[in-house]
């Protein structure tokens, strides 16, 4: 699965004047609405652990998140259970990126 969503990918790049950017940002809210129906948890039985590495996967993780504070929160947890649900991956993110950064020497592209 994991493959055919690199596909889609590469194609949107080839053949639209889309930004890497907004592919990224296209494939996190498909994730998120197909989640939030219910339909990405049949994709993800059928397809396996490919189906949940990708943005698409994050996406899901946030509707999972969302719809599961909003039971347990009412509306408040619209706003809290995207970030509880996927804390853990932000975190390690954003940490290792931070080590990524002190490791590496940034290069300025010429043009």
């Amino acid at each position: 699965m994991d493959g055919l969503i690199c596909i889609v990918g590469q194609i949107l790049i080839d053949k639209t004047k889309l930004t890497p950017a907004r592919i990224l940002v296209a494939f996190v809210t498909t994730g998120v609405i197909l989640g939030g129906l219910g339909w990405y948890q049949k994709l993800i039985e059928f397809a396996g652990c490919g189906a949940t590495v990708p943005l698409t996967g994050f996406g899901s993780l946030l509707a999972k998140g969302v719809l599961s504070e909003v039971k347990d929160s009412g509306f408040l947890g619209a706003f809290m259970g995207g970030i509880k649900a996927a804390a853990a991956g932000i975190t390690s993110a954003i940490f290792f990126g931070y080590i990524a950064s002190l490791v590496s020497k940034p290069k300025i592209k010429k043009q």
